[in-house]
């Protein structure tokens, strides 16, 4: 590989010598002074010269070459070390390129600083705007009229979804440093999530049934249960009006254990099923909703595979959707958070 690129970079040297060669041979074929001067030595005697100098230089040069690759990480100290053989002009290519570099890396890092002093200001905000939600929701409590109440409560829940959607996303960058991973009862979670959307559940008369929930995962407990909350609000909100939502577990023939959340809604379109993990979509049913964002499913899924959980979902249109939860087993675990 290093040879054929060699040729190609001295090839305009290659074709000047043999050019040369080649008019020194025309001379002597056309001067009769030189009649005396044997043409064969004179070509053995060049080429030979040549060829051992073009050997000299691509040792060399793939020497460089390796060492290079070799420094990637550290172009600095390649440029200046002894066992660099450059020209003065590829030096001086080199320390442009270094310098146009460095100066990108220094706008990166400025621009990484200021990502994070965002997300931080997101955080903060975030945090603020939680204690008006919690004094709304204990004066939502003391609502006599239980029809208000009940709309009140949405439109509460509403923006305590958005905002935990907000939260998390800006933690997802930073998933990694901010898991810990334990052994979580399903049932715990499930049915905490269940109580916090149990307002909206009484108004579309939605009930659930729950079977094999007493299973122990080793998981991240925190993200876990934004992932369960994340499921459960879709199937709630497409969910038919009088209808229930099965969640239930099973063990696949591998032994990895599978929770299911089954609901008996609106389904999927086909042509959106490859597609709704993806940051921003709303399908084809979301956008007859206003309340759609296109973020749950996304973040749930990228925090899926941050936990080495994959998510998986089974739907036809008007036959309701089944979203999987597929658990690693323990060895997997390792692996993922080994990378």
């Amino acid at each position: 590989m290093f040879f054929l690129l060699f040729l190609k970079e001295r090839w305009a040297w290659i074709s000047y010598i043999l050019l040369l060669i080649l008019f020194i041979n025309i001379v002597f074929f056309l001067d009769a002074g030189l009649s005396g001067i044997s043409i064969s030595y004179f070509n053995i005697v060049t080429l030979m010269l040549s060829f051992s100098f073009f050997i000299w230089r691509y040792i060399k040069e793939t020497q460089g070459l390796a060492h290079f690759l070799g420094n990637l990480s550290n172009p600095t100290e390649f440029l200046y070390s002894e066992n660099t053989f450059l020209s003065p002009f590829q030096r001086k290519y080199f320390d442009e390129v270094l310098n146009v570099i460095e100066q990108k890396d220094t706008l990166l890092n400025q621009s990484r600083v200021k990502v994070q002093e965002d997300a931080e200001s997101q955080l903060a905000w975030v945090h603020e705007m939680k204690t008006p939600l919690t004094a709304m929701k204990l004066m939502i409590e003391q609502v006599n009229d239980a029809k208000l109440r009940y709309r009140i409560e949405n439109e509460w829940m509403r923006t305590h979804l958005l905002l935990d959607q907000q939260l998390h996303h800006t933690r997802l960058a930073s998933i990694e440093k901010d898991n810990r991973l334990e052994r979580v009862i399903l049932k715990s979670i499930i049915f905490k999530e269940i109580r916090e959307f149990q307002t909206w559940c009484m108004e579309k008369g939605i009930g659930f049934q729950t079977a094999e929930l007493d299973k122990e995962v080793v998981s991240d407990n925190k993200w876990l249960a934004f992932i369960v909350r994340q499921i459960l609000s879709n199937a709630i909100k497409y969910s038919h009006e009088n209808s229930e939502i099965d969640i239930y577990t099973e063990v696949d023939e591998l032994g990895h254990l599978l929770l299911h959340v089954k609901d008996c809604g609106r389904g999927i379109r086909a042509e959106d099923l490859p597609r709704i993990f993806q940051k921003s979509y709303t399908g084809t049913i979301g956008r007859e909703s206003v309340q759609s964002t296109g973020m749950g499913l996304y973040l749930a899924k990228n925090a899926a595979v941050s936990l080495g959980i994959k998510i998986s979902v089974e739907s036809k249109l008007n036959e309701g959707s089944i979203f999987t939860l597929k658990f690693p087993l323990q060895n997997e675990y390792h692996s993922s958070f080994d990378r």
